[in-house]
């Protein structure tokens, strides 16, 4: 059995290199076909939700909020239900959800509210992407953590 993997790792740090010294193309190659899954599914949402230039980006804030709540969710199921799938993170964590969010296209969109002198909903978008963003993945972690630790009512099958 594998250790698991954190794909996130300094490359500068000797101790954080041996994560990926084993089928690195395992890995990577893991991440591409989340990457592309994830990609898929943004696109398929934003033209499902489309936008002006200018105007408040919905399908942008509801992507980057849902793909956070999914992280809370994957996070904590990692941790208590798949700790030893050397795979499932790189592939759902930064394949499929990294290629789902789009915080540079939010900044964009920020971008374009300035450009059409709406600064004030610019801010608000910014902020309210941030703030929203953090709070999903809270909620995900947490919620997902309290279901799946939470100790089994008498009669209930655990």
């Amino acid at each position: 059995m594998h250790d698991p993997v954190d794909p996130d790792v300094s490359l500068a740090v000797p101790q954080q290199r041996r994560e990926l010294r084993d089928r690195p193309g395992t890995v990577l190659g893991v991440i591409a076909l989340g990457g592309a899954s994830g990609a898929l599914a943004r696109y398929t949402v934003g033209a499902l939700l489309p936008h002006q230039a200018g105007q408040w980006a919905w399908s942008t804030l509801l992507i980057n909020v849902s793909g956070c709540l999914a992280i809370g969710v994957l996070m904590a199921l990692i941790e208590h239900v798949w700790p030893r799938q050397r795979l499932l993170r790189p592939f759902l964590g930064v394949g499929v959800l990294g290629g789902y969010t789009t915080f540079s296209t939010a900044t964009l969109d920020v971008v374009q509210l300035v450009d059409a002198h709406r600064p004030a909903p610019a801010l608000l978008y910014l902020g309210g992407t941030a703030l929203a963003a953090l709070a999903a993945v809270a909620l995900g972690s947490l919620a997902t953590t309290a279901l799946l630790t939470r100790p089994a009512a008498e009669g209930e099958l655990s």
